[in-house]
């Protein structure tokens, strides 16, 4: 089995976070792998990982950061492969990551999930790799449903809720 999207993060601190992509993944039978990198501690690393991703088969790869987060970008200046930023909430709110993800220069483009996305980023990477693979499409149409059931059942707990003047 051979990897598809790659995970990874600056350091292990940021696996609470960076799990509930790999969870995803697993759920979608999306093979993967999952590396700590760091853009300002391992640089070589981080630039050997970019250059040779496509080479070993991977197709989209998630990135997550804290604090100055330069490592999505540093990995999509590197790659023509589809990078996709999490956000994750070290210091500042995590503020400081999402800017530093969402802002990128022109012809460098990283998605930027919300803070501590972890698990959209999962889905967004699923959804790219659905482009090409009808079956996977096929399962992200019926996640998608899944998700209006949450809502009726959500509804029919509301209604159950009841205030002097609730009207429904």
């Amino acid at each position: 089995m051979k990897p598809k999207v790659s995970i990874i993060m600056g350091s292990t601190s940021d696996l609470p976070v960076m799990e509930k992509a790999a969870n995803v993944l697993n759920d979608f039978k999306v093979p993967f792998e999952m590396h700590a990198l760091s853009a300002h501690r391992t640089p070589a690393e981080v630039e050997a990982f970019a250059r040779n991703a496509g080479a070993r088969g991977i197709e989209v790869i998630i990135a997550g950061a804290g604090m100055a987060a330069h490592l999505p970008g540093v990995i999509a200046a590197m790659t023509p492969l589809p990078v996709i930023g999490v956000p994750i909430n070290a210091s500042l709110d995590g503020m400081d990551a999402l800017l530093a993800i969402a802002q990128m220069p022109p012809g460098i483009p990283v998605a930027a999930t919300a803070i501590n996305g972890a698990m959209n980023a999962a889905i967004l990477a699923v959804q790219i790799l659905a482009v090409g693979d009808p079956s996977l499409k096929e399962e992200v149409t019926r996640f998608k449903e899944s998700l209006k059931g949450k809502i009726v059942e959500a509804n029919k707990e509301l209604s159950t809720i009841t205030y002097p003047y609730k009207t429904n």
